[in-house]
């Protein structure tokens, strides 16, 4: 009989077998690396036949990302190899993962992970509204290129687009985005995310974008995405599933309250300031001109309005990453609002430092004071997001300007009735069309829209900073201009209305951007 002890089979466990599966996985890169090492160096672009064209786009097509949704796994390994081709920051991405949920019958859930970059629109947002040119599409491949030299970091890019793609460097100063690794596709190599994915999920087709791009196809674009018909997205989500029809991100309703542009707010609100006060400078009555004295000595409103413009100006400039390059803003007049509004403001605030001398100038530099503020009602009016649509935008600029204007007059002439009254009812008005954002919250539909994720916020996490705008408009735009009105209010008062008239409008241009919801590509559940 044998003494021999068989010891026991040793059992592996679900690392080792995970482990030993990624090792045979059979990626573009290990294939790539295998033939490498084999010597077969000239037929190596053979390796990349089905990763991307052997030809170059024909004239009415251009190169496109192709995503197979059945083989996107997550793995995050094309976020990897896209951030360190590239020497991207540790915070800063071009290409990102995400999910969308959905599903007809709550038992039998819909899952699905996305992997998403630059869309390389038929008509990219970020080209048309960039003021400086610093972006270009390839007229061969139809790539959209950012050029970074050209770049002076003031983020309208950022603003514009619907996907949430150009992404700001802040040590740089400027903005940066995917360019689909134009490099390599001219070497006839694959983007760093194609050739990484291990599941094969990214290609680079050629897709149709007929003339003028108004034909161009989108019907093969992700549900659960921000709308295509914008900007016409080229990217192809493809399945051989049946997608629910209420598909959506699964981070659709997280509330992210975005930045509050500091320099931005100072601007859009002493800027508005000098042109109410300007416009009420225009009057007669309050001009209060001095035959023996010079002009200048003796127009407090319109010193006032020069010196809220000189800072509001200049305050602006403290937003762009590459202030020196500043002076290239004028060069997109044809087609971006925010070089208009530029355009504008520089010979604004010139009328304006003449009017203090001549007079007969007020008029002017009030007119054009207004159309800058329609410009800068339009830049925002333009990124297309709903909170900023022309309705609740141009109120807000023009209604600050109303009630900076009146309530500066005010606190110069404090025993003025119809002053009082004016900053009274422009105020009451103005907080007027603010509080209609609170609607949706009583729709019976509790559905994520861009609206009720606006409502959420001012209810939900910005509810203090609301509570403290409503406060200070109250208090110095309808409490102490009634106690004007009525006469029983000090003289001191009306400078008190100013200062919390000015308070509240800050605030509010604050929440103006901080409650705007900025529509994105899926990300993860929250």
């Amino acid at each position: 009989m044998s003494t021999d002890v068989v010891a026991p089979k040793k059992s592996s466990s679900l690392l080792d077998d995970l482990l030993a599966e990624q090792q045979r996985l059979d990626t573009p890169v290990a294939r790539f690396s295998d033939r490498h090492d084999r010597g077969a160096s000239p037929a190596l672009e053979r390796l990349y036949r089905d990763l991307i064209p052997l030809t170059t786009p024909r004239p009415g097509e251009q190169y496109a990302f192709e995503v197979a949704l059945d083989s996107c796994t997550g793995c995050k390994a094309c976020v990897s190899a896209c951030h360190s081709l590239n020497g991207l920051d540790d915070d800063e991405t071009w290409r990102d993962t995400g999910l969308v949920l959905g599903g007809d019958d709550y038992r039998h859930p819909f899952t699905q992970t996305v992997t998403t970059a630059c869309h390389h629109c038929a008509e990219p947002a970020c080209l048309e509204g960039c003021p400086v040119l610093a972006y270009e599409k390839d007229p061969v491949t139809g790539i959209v290129r950012h050029l970074d030299d050209q770049c002076i970091g003031c983020q309208y890019c950022v603003l514009k687009c619907p996907y949430d793609v150009p992404k700001y460097n802040e040590r740089l100063g400027i903005v940066r985005k995917c360019d689909m690794c134009q490099g390599r596709l001219a070497e006839g190599e694959a983007p760093a995310c194609v050739q990484a994915c291990p599941t094969h999920a990214i290609r680079i087709v050629t897709v149709s974008t007929p003339a003028g791009a108004t034909g161009a196809d989108t019907s093969q674009f992700l549900p659960g995405a921000p709308a295509p018909d914008y900007t016409l997205p080229t990217t192809r989500y493809l399945t051989r599933k049946t997608l629910p029809k209420n598909l959506a991100a699964a981070d659709a309703a997280t509330l992210r309250p975005q930045p509050p542009h500091w320099p931005l707010v100072i601007m859009l609100t002493l800027v508005p300031m000098a042109v109410g006060c300007l416009a009420l400078n225009a009057l007669p009555p309050l001009r209060e001109p001095n035959p023996h004295v010079t002009y200048y000595v003796t127009n407090p409103l319109g010193w006032l309005a020069w010196t809220a413009g000189m800072f509001g100006l200049s305050a602006s400039v403290f937003h762009l990453g590459q202030p020196l390059r500043a002076w290239r803003i004028f060069l997109g007049w044809r087609r971006s609002w925010l070089s208009r509004e530029a355009l504008v403001f520089g010979p604004w605030f010139l009328c304006t430092t003449l009017a203090l001398m001549y007079p007969r100038l007020i008029p002017a530099a009030a007119l054009l004071g207004v159309a800058g503020l329609f410009c800068s009602v339009m830049v925002y009016v333009d990124t297309r997001r709903v909170f900023w649509r022309f309705t609740q935008t141009a109120p807000r600029f023009f209604g600050s300007a109303a009630i900076l204007g009146f309530a500066t007059a005010f606190a110069l002439h404090p025993h003025s009735v119809p002053l009082a009254s004016a900053l009274f009812a422009s105020t009451l008005l103005k907080l007027g069309v603010e509080l209609r954002v609170l609607r949706p919250l009583n729709d019976a539909d509790d559905a994520p829209t861009p609206a009720r994720q606006t409502a959420r916020l001012l209810r939900g996490p910005l509810h203090v900073t609301q509570g403290l705008r409503l406060l200070a408009a109250l208090a110095g735009g309808v409490w102490l201009p009634f106690m004007a009105i009525v006469q029983i209010a000090p003289a001191a008062a009306a400078g008190g209305a100013l200062a919390l008239s000015f308070a509240g409008e800050f605030i509010e241009r604050a929440l103006f951007f901080r409650i705007v919801d900025a529509p994105k590509m899926p990300g993860g559940p929250a």
